[in-house]
């Protein structure tokens, strides 16, 4: 009897290097610098998707002719900054980041628990333009073509947050492809999915004020009612800005909790 061949899992592949990809970068910089910049232009490129390993230290260090411990502090600094993640005993991933629940840890139904995930109900989405507000988060002119999303949030059949969406019509065309009701209420899988766009990380700003007769008629409540606004601003691997979003909720259920040591 043949002995059963042991299975192995493929190796990460290295994307095609290029001998001026080094060149391209700046030259004041250390080495590990200007390497840490080519591998995020190569991540931000999709040659390695969310959630998959990196190839070996010495692998890489070969394909880019670059010392072992230039490539390891090159990717260090990746771990610093929050891009890739290093997991004991399998390796160098790329961190995927996990936005879920970032909104529902302050907006919460009296009588929900904090486990899953609310529904949700695309009102409106159309083509316009940038216009005054977003534009400056994505860093597009007032007269760039945009999509507008309105979205409501529930908790069960209650409304508790309403949603206001701005993305660069240039890298999300293919959104508008998708019909509304198969939209799920979790957008950023789909970014990734029909449009090969990733969120890698997030800006969020919070502000109190109180709701306009749009905002009051979508949440169930009297025009003047405090509300909370979360403002936020995501971005690709590249730092460039890939979503602005408002999610205004009622202040009456809305709770912050920070641990500070």
């Amino acid at each position: 009897m043949q002995p059963r061949a042991a299975h192995t899992a493929p190796m990460p592949s290295i994307p095609a290097i290029s001998p001026a990809d080094l060149d391209q970068t700046d030259h004041r910089l250390p080495l590990y610098a200007r390497l840490r910049d080519v591998l995020t232009r190569h991540i931000a490129g999709g040659a390695w998707p969310p959630g998959e390993a990196l190839p070996a230290e010495s692998a890489l260090a070969s394909a880019y002719g670059v010392s072992v411990g230039t490539m390891r502090k090159a990717l260090q600094q990746l771990v610093d900054e929050g891009l890739l993640e290093r997991r004991h005993g399998s390796g160098t991933f790329v961190r995927r980041a996990q936005f879920d629940k970032s909104l529902f840890r302050f907006f919460r139904h009296a009588g929900d628990t904090g486990s899953g995930i609310p529904a949700s109900r695309i009102l409106r989405r159309e083509v316009t333009t940038a216009g005054e507000a977003p534009e400056a988060a994505l860093g597009l002119p007032a007269d760039a073509p945009v999509i507008r999303l309105q979205r409501l949030r529930f908790w069960g059949d209650e409304p508790f947050l309403a949603e206001d969406i701005v993305l660069p019509h240039d890298r999300f065309s293919a959104f508008l492809d998708i019909p509304v009701e198969e939209l799920g209420p979790l957008l950023y899988p789909v970014y990734e999915q029909a449009c090969g766009q990733v969120v890698a990380r997030a800006e969020e700003l919070l502000t109190v004020g109180a709701a306009d007769a749009v905002v009051a008629r979508l949440l169930r409540c009297r025009t003047g009612t405090p509300i909370v606004s979360i403002e936020r601003t995501a971005f690709a691997h590249d730092g460039s800005a890939l979503e602005w979003r408002r999610s205004r909720g009622r202040a009456d259920g809305f709770t912050y909790r920070v641990e500070i040591r």
